[in-house]
């Protein structure tokens, strides 16, 4: 009798054998995650209203970016409306979604871009200027034209964190819209230029504002 190879095949949910040799089918397409963009970067809030959206300072209006909570692994993904001094500063509505109870920072978030965007940061401009406001007198270098300054929830003696000056870099933080100034330290990383924390923030806030959109950002030594 002539000897005969076999083949057998057998499909068991997406697996394949052939020959004693084991290959895996998939059954359907997995969604694949959008590319991970500013790693290290903090989130926090504008403490602006409306429906769930962002703003940026590294991509342009129409991105959307998916924003994961690392820390209790909720996520939104929003759209970025227009510009800030962050990777993603989220709305409050989006915030919401994405908290821990009585936390106003993600110190450890996933941002992905799932649309739209490219890897180079959207040109900053000069707020105060474009709105034909004279900034006051600078007692230092100004830096971050443009830049948004919100607060990051955190307690403790008036300070600030920085994803642009290292720790012990000194800040001169004016509100244009009330002439309140702060002087800071930053004490630690974020995604923003400079963000403040509670302290420090209610030294320089409007009433019932979490973001300060026409700042005079001075670094002083």
């Amino acid at each position: 009798m002539s000897l005969k190879k076999k083949l057998v095949l057998s499909v068991v949910a997406g697996t394949l054998v052939t020959g004693g040799v084991v290959a895996t089918m998939a059954t359907g397409n997995a969604a694949v995650p959008g590319e991970v963009v500013c790693p290290r970067s903090t989130v926090t809030l504008s403490g602006e209203a409306g429906a769930p959206a962002a703003t940026s300072g590294t991509f342009p209006v129409g991105t959307k970016l998916k924003v994961t909570n690392l820390d209790n692994g909720h996520a939104t993904t929003v759209t970025v409306k227009g510009p800030s001094g962050s990777c993603v500063l989220l709305n409050n509505a989006a915030f919401d979604t994405v908290r821990e109870p009585g936390k106003n920072l993600i110190r450890r978030a996933r941002i992905e871009r799932v649309a739209g965007g490219n890897d180079t940061p959207a040109p900053a401009t000069d707020a105060s200027a474009a709105a034909g406001v004279q900034v006051p007198p600078a007692t230092g270098e100004v830096v971050c034209p443009g830049s948004t300054v919100t607060l990051s929830g955190e307690a403790g003696a008036p300070a600030a964190s920085s994803g642009t000056f290292p720790v012990g870099t000194k800040l001169k933080v004016t509100n244009l819209d009330n002439g309140h100034a702060t002087t800071v330290t930053v004490n630690g990383p974020s995604g923003s230029c400079v963000l403040l924390n509670n302290a420090a923030f209610d030294t320089v806030r409007e009433p019932g504002k979490n973001l300060i959109r026409r700042a005079c950002i001075e670094r002083v030594r």
